[in-house]
């Protein structure tokens, strides 16, 4: 299979506009480096809360993630104010890299590499397999952009971006494999729910590894999805592990309701949290609606999903399956909807109504995603990671109220009640 590859000579627009905000902060950013890439030319084997504690417990996910918000978009939920943080480059951050890449290199990743290797090299396949699946569908190729921070502490990503589709406007399936160093100001607030973490220390070394996709249909009729699974460990200066979790979720944002599609979409993420625990699906459900909540709006993003974030509560092998499954669904979830709607017939007029529905997506990105506001104040940010979430296009009508009774009106009643599907 043959791919498109994007390569720039020197610094990229979005480092320069990292650069930018840095300066306004008094922070010199260092510009990501990028480089041809033949893509995956090798593999890897790979072996209910209410408002105040929803909050709370995001307080942890905004501060471990936020340094790395900048290189997996739409998934970094984030709830610390959006303040620059400047990133050391601690010289047992680039050993652990070095030593990843070097155990990678000669033993390859087994069922007993650590648990970062082995989210690493899922991750990298999973990448694969959707966009590989995604070209089927749309019969165009991604392009495919990678790029290193050998100079941030170690890692990078891959991000594969599909823009002015046969069927999909825009599309991105983007992964991250990211070393660094957590300032004190995040460390602080982590400690309220990692009781592990070492009270003496000022600063730790991190590894955080995610996949996010977003994409958007042309076709109204077709829905719009976004998945982002993460994992974020903090290390001692030997590399070991000292602290870990698992954050993640799959949503679907339709302009229309097609009440089979909710309930095939839904049901492939239960059958998933099912095999692990027949809790998941109800409390991730719930967290999933109270999370893609457009305040302003009094309505819910779309019809929702599972959506969890700091899991630690079993065995990490335990929860990488967990992980694993759940971003396995995706395929089997989406790909009947896509096919069914993706050539069917639809007017001018709910072509606009679409356009509308995605201004309320594009409200909650800007708005109300703490990721999205924490990474554009992060040094190295990456800005085109970041805003790949944004559909191609969309529209805003000043007070717009659909017809009472119409298939507009009925979505719309569905995103201000949300629904319990399976």
């Amino acid at each position: 299979m043959s791919f498109r590859v994007l390569c720039r000579r020197g610094g990229s627009p979005s480092a320069t506009v990292a650069r930018s905000l840095s300066k306004l902060s008094g922070n010199v950013a260092q510009p990501t480096q990028r480089r041809s890439y033949s893509f995956f030319t090798s593999s890897i084997k790979a072996g209910g809360l209410n408002s105040t504690s929803f909050q709370s417990r995001h307080m942890t996910f905004l501060t471990v993630t936020g340094i790395v918000a900048g290189f997996v978009a739409g998934g970094l939920a984030m709830t610390m104010k959006p303040e620059p943080l400047r990133c050391e480059t601690p010289s047992s951050n680039i050993r652990t890299s070095q030593a990843d890449s070097n155990l990678k290199r000669e033993s390859g990743v087994t069922e007993n590499s650590p648990i970062r290797l082995r989210m690493e090299a899922m991750i990298r396949e999973r990448q694969k397999e959707i966009v590989e699946a995604l070209e089927k569908v749309d019969g165009k190729k991604f392009l495919i952009d990678q790029w290193d921070r050998p100079d941030a502490g170690g890692g990078g990503g891959i991000s594969c971006v599909l823009q002015d589709g046969n069927v999909f406007e825009k599309a991105g399936v983007n992964i991250s494999i990211v070393y660094g160093k957590l300032p004190p100001a995040a460390v602080k607030n982590m400690r309220a729910h990692h009781k592990s973490l070492d009270l003496t220390v000022d600063s730790l070394d991190f590894f955080a590894a995610g996949l996010s996709m977003v994409l958007h249909p042309r076709n109204p009729m077709a829905p719009t999805v976004h998945l982002n699974y993460r994992y974020f460990e903090t290390m001692n200066d030997d590399g070991t592990t000292k602290a870990w979790w698992f954050g993640g979720g799959t949503d679907l944002t339709p302009s229309y309701l097609f009440e089979e599609d909710a309930i095939h979409f839904h049901k492939s993420l239960k059958e998933a949290c099912d095999r692990h625990d027949p809790a998941f699906y109800s409390r991730f459900k719930k967290w999933c609606d109270d999370y893609f909540y457009v305040k302003h709006r009094h309505e819910t993003r779309g019809i929702g999903g599972i959506f969890f974030d700091d899991l630690e509560d079993r065995e990490p092998e335990k929860l990488l399956a967990f992980s694993t499954d759940c971003l396995d669904s995706f395929l089997p979830g989406y790909l009947p909807i896509i096919e069914k709607r993706k050539d069917m017939p639809f007017t001018p007029e709910e072509k606009q109504w679409q356009q509308l529905r995605r201004g309320r997506y594009v409200e909650f990105n800007l708005i109300h995603d703490r990721g999205t506001a924490f990474g554009l104040n992060t040094p190295n940010a990456r800005v085109e990671s970041i805003l790949m979430s944004l559909p191609l296009t969309a529209s805003w009508q000043y007070m717009h109220s659909p017809e009472p009774g119409s298939r507009e009106q009925r979505m719309l009643d569905v995103l201000k009640n949300p629904r319990q599907w399976v």
